[in-house]
């Protein structure tokens, strides 16, 4: 048994497959989910887990080079907390972030219910 980090078996073999370059989607659970690619579904009820919980979580475990948000989001607690967290954080549209999503190797969704509380993660190296 997993002595720490994530204990999630889906989220965490699809975290073991990252790499340079790979886009991670941590999403609310208002989110359009795409069509294709993984996602790993760990919303239970509104607001568990949080997005701060999930996002907490997975910045222990990955190396992020850079992060998009939603330009409808600017201004809210979730914007602040990511920025507080991340370097190298832009933002798009939200119908842009949409799209984005959809080119995400591994897209998590949270029980979040804050309106705009997603970010897009680019996997950098640890060297």
């Amino acid at each position: 048994m997993k002595k720490r980090g994530i204990l999630n078996g889906p989220l965490s073999a699809a975290i073991a497959t990252l790499g340079h370059g790979d886009l991670v989607v941590v999403a609310d659970c208002g989110l359009p989910l795409p069509l294709n690619g993984p996602i790993v579904d760990l919303a239970l009820v509104p607001g568990v887990p949080s997005f701060t919980q999930v996002l907490d979580a997975l910045l222990d475990e990955l190396v992020i080079e850079s992060a998009v948000v939603a330009e409808e989001g600017r201004g809210s607690l979730v914007e602040g907390w990511v920025q507080s967290r991340l370097v190298g954080v832009s933002s798009i549209s939200h119908e842009q972030f949409k799209r984005l999503a959809s080119e995400a190797k591994v897209l998590v969704r949270t029980g979040e219910a804050t309106p705009y509380a997603n970010v897009a993660l680019r996997c950098g190296v640890p060297f």
